[in-house]
């Protein structure tokens, strides 16, 4: 879609993305773009982020509530501490996409993660929002799929020792929490 807002069944504009499926309607309107900070909420977004990865966003969302429940609410030490048994439990779980490159990463991460001191993930996240922000897009065609920001923040990750993130995944992930604004101009969701 390459169009600006659609008007939604309550008369407000939307992203039109946001309109594509009922899934989508109750993520954009609250959470999608809202500032999302702690180191276990982005290590949850982080994970989800590297699962959608080849997928469409609506498989995920639809799974988010078994993703949480199969590792342990994305508690960053209660993962890092999940064992090959965990593993073997994640790989048959059949309430979350059973990737195991995807599975050994989060794990990886978490054990990773594990050994950061406490707010280092948000402030590392957190330092790579554009500044200043970027002009609201009018267009669904105005929205990149990598930012020199996203491809630095990859770079950061991955040489802290984070896996399974790419210049697109982190610019998924900084739209998703709120280090970008891109939600349309004209979309009644846009809160800045």
């Amino acid at each position: 879609m390459t169009g600006g807002t659609v008007e939604g069944p309550d008369g407000r504009p939307r992203c039109p993305w946001g309109m594509s499926t009922e899934g989508y309607v109750a993520y954009h309107d609250s959470e999608w773009g809202r500032p999302v900070r702690g180191d276990d909420a982005l290590f949850e977004r982080l994970s989800l982020e590297a699962f959608q990865s080849g997928l469409s966003w609506i498989t995920i969302l639809r799974r988010r509530e078994g993703f949480r429940a199969a590792f342990a609410s994305f508690k960053i030490a209660s993962v890092a501490e999940f064992t090959d048994a965990d593993r073997e439990r994640l790989l048959a779980d059949p309430g979350i996409i059973r990737n195991r490159a995807k599975i050994d990463a989060t794990l990886a991460n978490a054990r990773e993660l594990a050994s950061w001191p406490a707010g280092e993930l948000t402030t590392l996240i957190w330092s790579h929002a554009p500044d200043p922000p970027r002009p609201a897009p009018r267009t669904s065609a105005d929205i990149p799929a990598v930012t020199d920001e996203s491809t630095a923040l990859a770079k950061d990750l991955k040489k802290r020792g984070i896996r399974f993130v790419g210049p697109t995944t982190a610019y998924a992930l900084m739209q998703a929490c709120g280090l970008v604004n891109d939600h349309l101009a004209d979309c009644a969701f846009r809160t800045r």
